[in-house]
């Protein structure tokens, strides 16, 4: 089998490795998602016992419902927001003590025991569609949403009944917006208090926001596809939060205590949950952000007044970055906070206090377990590195992970309950994904006391040898990756080969990790005879605040600047590179960034694949876009600076244009209107739509040819030869 089909048919090698952990109180039992191998695309729910050492399988779905997936659209919008490319059970949630666990599929909601042998998962008798199900702490009820309603069942009555109900078209409960889901990192509309007493719950209006309509040119009996898409400057959906009764009320559902803020001043909705005050009350806690994203208050909220009050302030000049996993809290009652010291780096803080050594990339909490955080950080100078560490707010205490039998620097991430660890660790040193479990992590000698096995096939692949280094006057992480038949002292020496730059290069996305999988792709692209480079310019994370906001207002000079001097530093350290054949190839922002690459610096670029492109960034939406550029309306001169639309007459190099029609992330518009304006200009170029397709494609024959079409292109537009595409 050729790699590009198996990278296909495996969704990038992800099938088969486990994910998605919950770990009980105690944590000695581990529930978690996997598929029963490589090529099978519908997780299972399996649960690993420590005190047995055994692992066993809880739901499969191909014996509860069928192997076809029927998904309401609410399922497929939420999937795609999550970039999720397998099928069936995509999620799950576990009450407080570990005894159930509830999930949907194809619209119906089922519930499996997590305590005995032999459970076998039963479907409540909820309303359909039934979707993001979350168990409430005590077990025995369910609160899902429906049809714009949140409802609740009976896990032992079976009753069930909306507790909040849409009062107005466009108005739905229960469920995280497009703007939230998208680029807030938040998936989830609804939370179950501590108690079980309440739900606090986000009512979403999209009335006020923009119609946009997809359409497939490919069935044109089918009817085209409505959506709400807030774009750049134009109106959001109004979020608002109420605490709901999950009782109901006599004749239908009680009224909701709203929770009240300065909607006006910050109208994002950025986190949501509750803690635990010290007499045992439950407080609802809600994090909002102001449009222009450089003010983030958390509140608190008394769940039976509605009255809030701020608990932490955060403000930046340019934008504040919404954290993943803070706010939190201890046991103790200590908010746990990522934030930016005075004119610094962001670190961790507990109740005001920072945690651990200044110079750290903070990049997120991962869980907190009583008075102990577990942390995801970069050492400094060495981002292309993830560590775990533990912080102890009692006592100061603050260090890395000490894992028994590990890898060495890699790219970890990890959950933490009851003392025990679930660590993954991707690494140079194989292939894929391990999974360990640590017992008592906090100890002198903590041990793994479990491995839970990937299933994920091996890449008939030569494994990544990537060459990591930090490029030019500005330190840009840099990876080249070489043919593996290629001996550039040996055989080959004086031999240069084209290159093909394979960045992303922008917000939100890291590409140069010591990690053998995040190269697979690039290697394969180098064994058909490229030397593959891949740069983490400005904008990108991992590397500091800093590096993250020299983007702001300018969304194209920075990040191409930084691919053109990446580029020349890795020449004058490989004499093997072929400067006049360089090609560039990128999707989403990196299809962004190659597209700019070929208009604006035709002197280095001579080819370039573009993939689902942004071409327009008054196309993009509000909360992304306007975090770096601003309103349209008050700053036209950043907007048209970093579009290509005025760049196509002077197009003068190959490019291709890949998108697909049912892309609701970054709309077909985008490509159309280029190629239009190329068109218009009179320059050739090729434009391959994807029918059906949205922003990633996941059907196994598309995601393959759409590999071997690129290098088809790529080499026939550097003039590469069959004889230099092999040993």
């Amino acid at each position: 089998m050729s790699f590009p089909r198996q990278e296909a048919r495996t969704r990038r090698f992800t099938l088969g490795v486990p994910r998605s952990f919950a770990l009980s109180p105690d944590g000695r039992k581990v529930a978690f998602l996997r598929s029963r191998h490589g090529t099978d695309g519908a997780a299972c729910l399996w649960l690993l016992d420590l005190d047995t050492g055994t692992e066993r399988l809880l739901a499969d779905p191909r014996a509860i419902g069928g192997a076809e997936e029927d998904l309401p659209p609410e399922e497929r919008a939420r999937r795609e927001r999550l970039r999720v490319s397998s099928g069936g059970i995509v999620a799950y949630s576990t009450d407080e003590a570990f005894t159930r666990a509830v999930f949907a599929l194809s619209g119906r909601l089922y519930c499996v025991d997590l305590v005995g042998d032999g459970a076998v998962p039963y479907e409540l008798p909820a309303a359909a569609p039934a979707v993001d199900p979350r168990i409430c702490p005590r077990g025995d009820r369910v609160a899902y949403a429906c049809r714009g309603a949140l409802r609740v069942v009976d896990v032992h009555s079976g009753a069930d009944r909306a507790v909040a109900e849409p009062d107005g078209p466009g108005v739905a409960w229960g469920l995280a917006d497009f703007i939230a889901a998208e680029e807030m990192g938040r998936h989830r509309g609804m939370w179950w208090s501590p108690d079980a007493s309440a739900l606090l719950a986000a009512r979403v209006d999209e009335s006020m926001v923009a119609r946009w309509h997809l359409s497939d040119p490919g069935d044109p009996a089918a009817a085209g596809q409505s959506m709400a898409y807030p774009a750049a400057g134009t109106a959001n959906a109004e979020v608002r939060l109420a605490v709901l009764d999950p009782r109901g009320g006599d004749r239908g559902p009680a009224e909701p205590q709203w929770l009240e803020w300065d909607r006006e001043a910050l109208p994002y909705l950025a986190t949501a949950g509750w803690t635990t005050g010290p007499d045992g009350t439950p407080t609802a806690v809600f994090g909002a952000q102001s449009r222009d994203q450089r003010t983030l208050i958390v509140h608190s909220a008394d769940p039976a007044t509605g009255l809030t009050g701020p608990v932490r302030t955060e403000t930046d000049p340019v934008w504040v970055e919404i954290m993943p996993g803070v706010p939190d809290f201890t046991a103790s009652g200590e908010t746990v906070w990522i934030g930016r010291e005075e004119g610094g780096e962001r670190r961790l803080f507990v109740g005001g206090r920072p945690m651990g050594p200044p110079g750290l990339y903070v990049r997120g909490v991962g869980d907190v377990d009583g008075d102990r955080i577990l942390c995801s950080v970069s050492p400094a100078d060495r981002p292309d590195t993830v560590e775990l560490w533990l912080v102890d707010a009692s006592d100061g205490f603050a260090g890395p992970v000490e894992v028994p039998g590990g890898d060495g620097a890699g790219v970890d991430a990890g959950r933490m309950r009851g003392g025990t660890l679930v660590v993954q660790r991707r690494s140079p040193d194989r292939f894929g994904v391990r999974t360990l479990v640590v017992a008592d992590a906090w100890s002198q000698t903590p041990a793994v006391a479990a491995e839970i096995a990937s299933h994920a096939e091996e890449p008939e692949l030569p494994a990544p040898r990537p060459r990591l280094w930090r490029a030019g006057e500005r330190r840009i992480p840099s990876a080249l990756v070489l043919p593996s038949w290629f001996d550039p002292e040996g055989a080959h020496a004086g031999r240069r080969l084209p290159v093909l730059m394979d960045p992303y290069g922008g917000p939100h996305a890291q590409r140069v990790l010591r990690a053998r999988g995040a190269y697979l792709t690039s290697q394969w692209f180098a064994d058909q005879g490229f030397a593959v480079l891949v740069a983490d310019g400005r904008g990108t994370p991992g590397i500091g605040v800093e590096w993250e906001q020299a983007v702001h207002t300018d969304l194209a000079g920075p990040v191409l600047e930084d691919q053109v001097d990446a580029l020349r530093d890795a020449a004058e350290r490989y004499g093997c590179l072929d400067l006049d054949r360089v090609g560039i190839r990128g999707w989403s922002f990196g299809g962004y960034l190659s597209a700019l690459a070929v208009l604006r610096r035709p002197d280095v670029f001579h080819a370039a694949v573009a993939g689902a492109p942004v071409i327009d960034w008054r196309l993009y939406d509000t909360h992304y876009t306007e975090r770096y550029l601003g309103l349209p309306q008050d700053r036209a001169e950043d907007y048209r600076r970093s579009s290509l639309l005025d760049d196509a007459p002077g197009l003068k190099r190959p490019l291709m244009l890949v998108h697909g029609l049912a892309d609701d992330n970054v709309v077909f518009a985008h490509s159309q209107r280029l190629s239009s304006a190329l068109l218009a200009a009179g320059r050739p170029h090729t434009v391959l739509p994807l029918s059906g397709v949205t922003h990633m494609p996941t059907d196994e024959t598309v995601a393959e040819n759409l590999l071997l079409l690129q290098v088809d292109f790529l080499r026939s537009s550097l003039g590469i030869t069959a004889e230099e595409g092999g040993a």
